[in-house]
């Protein structure tokens, strides 16, 4: 009878409504930045994913052997967390990462800073953000006014759907975080190292509960570009 009516029970689907004043004017303008972006111009999609969970299998993961899949267990150790801040360019796919141990505003700044300065010379930068209080501090106010090549466009309220980089992560996610298992989280540190070059990141020590004993993969650390 299910299949005679087009019955589905089994299956739902969930659905937000935005309530944004403004919402089909950011949506006009963030699709036209992706689909017909300004001349001499770069656009860049950017937001962050916090609470990367750093884990590791509470045992080894068996590998793939001829006509068995690999297998790992379902008990996991969780060794620490991360946040990525990332800049997706939709036109070459190219992504400029950054990691930090907390999602704050300093972070962000930092962010906007190494943009930057890794964007070529001579273009103006658009950057497509959410609605994240992080993206709008006077910090962050101030620093876009010192630079001033770079331009904020928002996602409307409840639609970060819209944002490109959101499906980077998506299979960040799902083609590699989930898949390995690691027993060290690394951050780069906030200040240079003595006697290192002016701007050199060096990795902080690892922190978490415990360290795990064996692991299929010891070292999951996120680079800072992709």
């Amino acid at each position: 009878m299910w299949r005679a009516f087009g019955f589905q029970p089994y299956r739902s689907e969930a659905f937000r409504l935005s309530t944004d004043p403004f919402f089909v004017d950011k949506v006009h303008d963030v699709v036209r930045l992706c689909l017909d972006p300004p001349e001499r111009a770069l656009v860049l999609c950017v937001d962050e994913k916090s609470q990367i969970q750093a884990l590791d299998r509470s045992q080894p993961v068996l590998p793939m052997v001829p006509g068995v899949p690999e297998r790992a267990t379902r008990g996991y150790v969780r060794v620490g967390t991360t946040t990525l801040f990332a800049a997706f360019d939709a036109t070459s796919g190219q992504v400029i990462g950054s990691r930090h141990r907390r999602h704050r505003a300093a972070g962000f700044k930092k962010f906007l800073t190494k943009l930057d300065k890794e964007s070529p010379a001579g273009l103006d930068v658009h950057l497509i953000c959410g609605n994240y209080a992080t993206h709008k501090t006077a910090d962050i106010k101030k620093r876009l006014l010192a630079r001033p090549r770079l331009h904020m466009h928002f996602t409307p309220a409840g639609s970060s759907w819209l944002n490109l980089v959101e499906r980077w992560f998506a299979e960040l996610a799902n083609k590699q975080i989930r898949a390995e298992s690691t027993n060290q989280c690394q951050h780069p540190r906030e200040t240079s190292a003595p006697g290192s070059p002016p701007g050199t990141r060096t990795p902080s020590h690892s922190y978490g509960r415990r360290q795990p004993t064996r692991s299929s993969n010891p070292r999951l650390i996120l680079p800072t570009n992709y």
